[in-house]
């Protein structure tokens, strides 16, 4: 009877555990930048972690092409796309590869 008590009190404290890694990761990628250019190095796009543009830079030699708005679009996906592998593979560390549903 208390074996079964004794595991909940595991569980309860990997739970925890979980908890506040979490968090603590979520505040980490929230400090970490993620990049992606075009091919042609042209467009520069910087994202957090947390999914936040931070800045977009686009070369002089480029401001008038008809594409610009493709070539920015494309490229802040590349970044986003970065800074979402990393974080599934930060949630992979913390849950031990337990897939949570609702966590991301």
């Amino acid at each position: 009877m208390f074996g079964n008590l004794g595991e909940l009190a595991n569980l309860m404290k990997k739970a925890k555990d979980i908890q506040r890694n979490m968090a603590e990761m979520k505040e980490e990628m929230a400090r970490t930048e993620f990049s992606a250019s075009s091919a042609d190095q042209e467009v520069v796009v910087v994202v957090s972690g947390d999914f936040q543009v931070k800045s977009v830079k686009i070369a002089p030699s480029i401001a008038n092409n008809e594409n610009l708005a493709n070539i920015v679009m494309n490229t802040t996906n590349s970044a986003l796309v970065a800074a979402k592998s990393a974080m599934q593979s930060k949630m992979q560390e913390i849950t031990g590869g337990l897939n949570i549903p609702g966590l991301f």
